[in-house]
């Protein structure tokens, strides 16, 4: 599940409002108003409220959230901002409302009178059921569910799309080269468009100053242009940075141009590219791409799961995608774009979709599905055989000379304790280990008896972090009795180290014989007996 936590403008809200939240959006030029939606579909905003982008009626801030009575029961599905800032959301019904900043007509109501509360967007709209809608820094756009595409508000470089440079003040269909065509995704960036057709073309229009369109000239359109260079391929997604494309085919193959003064590219320099090139070759199938008109910042999911960012990150230029620990493509925007919005409207709901690893961590130790038992100190573990067998070589050889047909059903271990065997078990669906390092001793045991080598240096590592004046004796001991060298010479240092601390404990005095003596003498020859 997203945690929009992450955001520091939520950590305004408290426990309870937060559980209630279905899907945000975090917007703004400093990303310092939301929007909300509860699973009971009432609407609530809260922030700084420049150009009444709250749309409450007043130009006054608030930290405290006020519901929008106006949208409260709409069902929204998809919403998107501008820089002024001004605010542009479809619902399921497929009406459009718009408030905020007004100065260029972007909000399609044929004035530019700023707009306090939700006014639905009527013009050319009204009988058109519009299921996605995109916002640039003063333009707006509105795509339709039978694949119209309508823009409206500022001109300037021929963003709209009408063959001029004069404001839209209301919306209009985008026709041209999308003259018959099915448009099926749309994107901003800041004074461009960009729009994919169902046979996977890609069309760019309005400002092209960084090759951002991607035609292989930084020349501005007025009119949608195709992208040629991506000619061959299937495009499925469309996303666009403050001046930088990225696009997503359905291969998931990725392409990058434009602006590259970050490295938003992801091409290891921080050129300009006036045509689509091709990045994170040597990755596995993308899945996912992210980018926001109000930052520099891309960000991309593959489909095991694993998260890349590359461009402006917190002030760094990372001209490489950098893999990160994060779930989701949102985390990236939260931690680390600036500013920290949103780059689409969240769902914090979760996803049905399971990486290999997150399946087989979730079937663990599941009745469900399991077809072997282990029974360990009176208790069961529920496993896979087949998990077992690729995972460890010890299992692999018992389960080739054991049983075929017969194959038990349970299997008794009186040789390690429950936490350990289990630990070793998760161990093997999960690729980590969670325990203290007094326990981490028997599973170091366990390793060494199932010559499992990363184990073994895991549970060293869980040691090593863990030793203390008090159980640093029992650790030693261990480490000595499996024979993990580098964790008895990091323990007998630690021992040296705080020698009167420890020799005063209890573990100390119940070490064996033999192996205190053999203590003192090593200890004695590095001068730590002296006094």
């Amino acid at each position: 599940m997203v945690d929009v936590g992450k955001w520091p403008i939520f950590t305004l809200l408290s426990p309870q409002e937060i559980a209630s939240i279905r899907k945000a959006c975090v917007f703004g030029t400093s990303a310092n108003e939301a929007i909300y939606i509860t699973h009971n579909d009432e609407v609530f905003v809260f922030g700084l409220n420049c150009s009444n982008c709250l749309g409450t009626g007043d130009n006054q801030s608030t930290i405290v959230p006020k519901k929008l009575e106006a949208l409260c029961g709409k069902k929204i599905s998809s919403l998107s901002y501008g820089s002024g800032p001004h605010v542009v959301l479809c619902t399921e019904d497929g009406e459009v409302y718009a408030w905020g900043h007004n100065g260029y007509s972007q909000l399609g109501n044929g004035t530019t009178n700023q707009g306090i509360t939700p006014v639905q967007v009527c013009t050319n709209l009204l009988i058109k059921k519009v299921v996605e809608v995109a916002c640039g820094s003063h333009h707006s756009m509105a795509l339709s569910f039978d694949g119209d595409l309508y823009a409206w508000g500022y001109n300037n470089c021929g963003q709209v799309g009408s063959g001029s440079t004069a404001n839209q003040p209301t919306p209009r269909r985008v026709s041209n080269c999308l003259q018959g065509k099915m448009v099926v995704g749309i994107a901003c960036g800041q004074t461009s468009s960009m729009a994919v057709v169902n046979n996977g073309e890609v069309y760019g229009w309005g400002y092209n100053g960084n090759g951002q369109l991607g035609l292989g000239n930084n020349g501005n359109q007025l009119t949608p242009c195709r992208v040629a260079a991506l000619h061959g391929v299937c495009i499925l997604q469309i996303a666009c940075g403050y001046a930088h494309t990225l696009a997503l085919t359905d291969e998931g193959l990725l392409y990058a141009w434009g602006a590259n003064t970050y490295g938003q590219l992801g091409t290891g320099n921080k050129s300009n590219q006036l045509s689509p090139v091709q990045i994170m070759m040597e990755k596995e199938r993308v899945v996912e791409i992210a980018a926001c008109h109000s930052a520099h910042t891309s960000a991309a999911k593959t489909q095991s799961g694993q998260v890349y960012m590359w461009g402006q990150c917190r002030g760094q230029s990372v001209i490489l995608p950098h893999l990160t620990h994060f779930a989701c493509t949102d985390d990236v925007f939260a931690c680390f774009a600036t500013p920290a919005v949103m780059w689409r409207l969240l769902s914090v709901e979760h996803e049905d979709f399971l990486t290999v690893a997150e399946s087989l961590k979730k079937e663990f130790d599941s009745p469900e599905t399991s077809d072997l038992k282990f029974r360990v100190d009176g208790k069961y573990i529920h496993v896979h055989k087949a998990v077992l067998k690729i995972r460890c070589e010890h299992f692999r050889t018992m389960f080739q000379s054991y049983w075929n047909e017969d194959m038990k059903e349970v299997i008794e271990i009186d040789q390690f304790s429950y936490p350990v065997y289990r630990a070793f078990l998760e161990y093997l669906y999960t690729d980590s280990v969670d325990l203290p390092p007094e326990d981490a001793i028997g599973l170091l045991d366990l390793a060494t008896s199932y010559c499992e080598n990363r184990l073994k240096k895991l549970c060293q590592h869980i040691i090593k972090r863990g030793i203390t004046v008090e159980n640093a004796f029992s650790l030693l001991s261990a480490a000595v009795r499996y024979d993990a060298e580098d964790l008895e010479e990091f323990c007998f240092k630690f021992c040296v180290n705080h020698l009167t601390e420890v020799t005063q404990t209890t573990a100390f005095w119940q070490m064996d014989g033999p192996l205190l003596k053999e203590f003192i003498a090593k200890a004695s020859k590095c001068g730590a007996f002296k006094n």
